[in-house]
């Protein structure tokens, strides 16, 4: 008799411990991954500051660093002094209007004098005090100023279709070089490095005093505030899941105990493909898997590549 209670004694932690094991038992493992943003260099040049390390947090929009920007200033200038020389190479036509107009002005002043000296003719004809050749004189007078007149308003159209011509000629340069300066305040707003998103510096890839090219990486970053699980799953444990429900993710705390993650669904493959080499899923015969992507708050503890399991029920 005492020897079958000292063995259900022994047998019973045994069962606890069974027990214990299928509650944590998991649905799926993976790795946890954040989304990495590689910050370039978007003009070449020397670098003269790059004000981060390893590690440092940095906020959305913040200055981290400088490219020289003085070969693009003067570069700037040269295009503005341009600008400048083609201004002085047109042509003002307005004294040469004004010159034509007063012409204008005085031809008008003596067809009306022309015309009144016909009238007071005409009258003196009436009276016998005038000859009709002195008639004559003063119609053919007022026609010669009237096509004067006509010819002038001709020569002002001219003018201003000639100087408009030459002046369109040198000016078309103007909006290519106005391009020009525009591109390179662009270029000088970039000499800037600003960082793209808040997060976490991974990786230096470059150090101050270092020439640089666009498009050379400077630095990784990600926003480790929110990491992600990606585990895979069998077909047969689709039905289970959907996207926007609520799981838990399970961290080792101890060799023997895990800590506890809400977490939620964010994507599931529509596509299966081949079981990854470093993954171990629930079925092992299982050839085809679909990956899921869970998102978990980061209380700091989490990292990338750190191994975690995750219960969808």
């Amino acid at each position: 008799m005492k020897t079958r209670i000292l063995l259900y004694i022994a047998i019973l932690p045994a069962l606890f411990a069974g027990c214990n094991s299928n509650n944590n038992a998991s649905d799926a493992s993976g790795t946890f991954e954040a989304d990495e943003v590689i910050v370039s260099a978007e003009v070449p040049g020397k670098i003269m500051a790059l004000n981060l390390d390893e590690g440092s947090i940095l906020k959305k929009d913040s200055v981290v660093g400088e490219i020289d920007s003085i070969p693009l200033a003067l570069q700037k200038a040269q295009i503005e002094a341009s600008i400048g020389a083609l201004k002085q190479k047109t042509t003002d036509v307005r004294p040469q209007i004004k010159m034509l107009q007063d012409q204008i002005s005085v031809q008008k002043t003596q067809l009306d004098n022309a015309m009144t000296e016909r009238d007071r003719t005409a009258r003196l004809i009436k009276a016998d005090a005038a000859t009709t050749k002195q008639l004559d004189d003063w119609n053919n007078q007022i026609d010669v100023l009237k096509k004067q007149i006509n010819v002038t308003q001709q020569q002002i159209k001219v003018q201003e279709t000639t100087t408009g011509t030459q002046n369109s000629s040198i000016l078309s340069e103007y909006k290519p070089l106005k391009s020009s300066v525009a591109q390179i305040e662009d270029q000088l707003k970039r000499a800037n490095i600003t960082n793209p998103i808040g997060g976490t510096v991974l990786t230096k890839y470059a150090m101050a005093g270092e020439e640089t090219a666009a498009g050379k990486a400077l630095y990784k970053i990600a926003d480790l505030s929110v990491i992600t699980l990606r585990v895979y799953i069998t077909g047969t444990q689709l039905s289970q899941i959907k996207l926007n429900q609520n799981v838990k993710v399970l961290v080792d705390s101890t060799a023997s105990t895990y800590k506890t993650y809400p977490g939620i669904i964010t994507f599931i493959s529509d596509k299966a493909e081949f079981t990854p080499k470093t993954i171990q899923t629930k079925d092992e015969r299982a050839n085809l898997v679909y990956a899921v992507k869970i998102r978990v708050k980061n209380d700091g503890l989490l990292k990338i590549g750190m191994y975690g399991e995750v219960k969808f029920n």
